[in-house]
Formats: structure tokens, C-alpha cells, sequence
């Protein structure tokens, strides 16, 4: 009986050793793993700020597509002049976007390609997208005349006479509208030239 007590007191002494051991393992594993995720969570927050890794994209602030009664952040200075006037109402069918328009006061006149005639067209330009763009058309209708100007003084007699040659020089307007707002502001965003007069003499 003496040898089975002293055997169950060296038994505790040998379960108590390797439960100590095991418990030291545990521990040990358990701080390296706190210190390795404190270690990962600081280098993800180091990275997001910008201390290192690639620097964060900067996305230019672009004029954004406005909704059909939705109310535009960068309306024209006026456009809410007559707030007795009841708001616009718009049609369930076609683009969900609203269009805005300016027209030139001025009309523009050239000589057509090759040719003794005068081509003389009152223009306006639209857009979806946010006031921004036709405030960018007024500040920089200086150079958006010169464009113009020189796309009718490259259109032909025919083509001023023809269906689609207005409409593609109706495109190339708008193209050439746009190549100035990019090389101005960044961003075009006017999606049509209209013709609110055209005259060929």
C-alpha cells in the first residue's frame, strides 16, 4: 500500500509536471500569436494611413450625372431666381437624367472648305451631368468659339447641305467643345451640340 501511495505521489508529481509544461507551451503560443496580430493590425494601420505601400489613388472630383428631379449641387447662380415658379416635371420615359442647356448668345459664322459660301449657326450644348459643366462652357467660351470656328471652316458645301453631314458636324462640335473643357478643367461632359439656327449663303 506504501509502494501504491508512493506511486500515485510520484504520478501527481509527473501529471503536475507535464500539465506545467504544457500550460508554459499554451501561454508561450498564445503571446506570440497576440504579438504577431498587435504587430499585423499596426502595419495595416501604418499602410492605410500612407506611411508606406503604394500612396492612395486620388480620383479627381468629376461632375456627376444628375437625376431627374434631383436638386444639382453646383446649379448656376440664378437658376432659382423665380422661387414662386413650380418645379419642373419630368416625363416617366427616356433618359433618368436630367438635361441642361446653354446657348451662345452669339451665333458663329465661317467660310465653308473650298468654297465662296458662308456657313452662319446659333448653337446651344446640353449635358447630364452636374452645373459644373456649363459654368466651365461660360468661362471658357473664348476658346470654345475659336473650336468651333474652326470646324465649320473645315466643313464642306455638301456636307452643310446634306442630313448627315449636319449631324456629323454636329459630333465634330461637340467633340471639339469637349477637347477644350479636358484641356481646361480636366473632364468634357457636354453630350450634344444643337443647331437652334443654320444658314448656308
Amino acid at each position: 500500500m506504501a509502494k501504491a501511495a508512493g506511486k500515485s505521489e510520484g504520478e501527481d508529481k509527473d501529471a503536475g509536471k507535464s500539465a506545467g509544461g504544457k500550460g508554459g507551451i499554451v501561454k508561450l503560443a498564445l503571446g506570440a500569436v497576440l504579438l504577431l496580430g498587435a504587430g499585423a493590425g499596426g502595419a495595416y494601420d501604418a499602410f492605410a494611413m500612407g506611411l508606406f505601400g503604394a500612396p492612395a489613388e486620388h480620383k479627381p472630383d468629376a461632375p456627376r450625372l444628375v437625376l431627374k428631379g434631383e436638386q444639382d449641387p453646383y446649379a448656376p447662380p440664378g437658376e432659382d431666381k423665380d422661387k414662386e415658379a413650380p418645379a419642373p416635371v419630368y416625363g416617366e420615359g427616356g433618359s433618368k437624367y436630367r438635361t441642361a442647356y446653354y446657348s451662345f448668345a452669339d451665333s458663329f459664322t465661317a467660310n465653308l472648305a473650298n468654297s465662296p459660301a458662308l456657313i452662319q449657326v446659333e448653337l446651344a450644348v446640353s449635358t447630364r451631368r452636374d452645373g459644373r459643366v456649363l459654368q466651365w462652357v461660360k468661362t471658357h467660351e473664348l476658346a470654345i468659339r475659336s473650336a468651333i470656328l474652326a470646324e465649320l471652316a473645315a466643313t464642306s458645301e455638301a456636307e452643310a447641305f446634306d442630313m448627315a453631314g449636319k449631324q456629323r458636324l454636329a459630333q465634330r462640335l461637340t467633340r471639339a467643345v469637349n477637347r477644350v473643357l479636358e484641356e481646361h478643367e480636366g473632364f468634357g461632359g457636354i453630350d450634344a451640340v444643337h443647331f437652334k439656327g443654320f444658314l448656308v449663303q
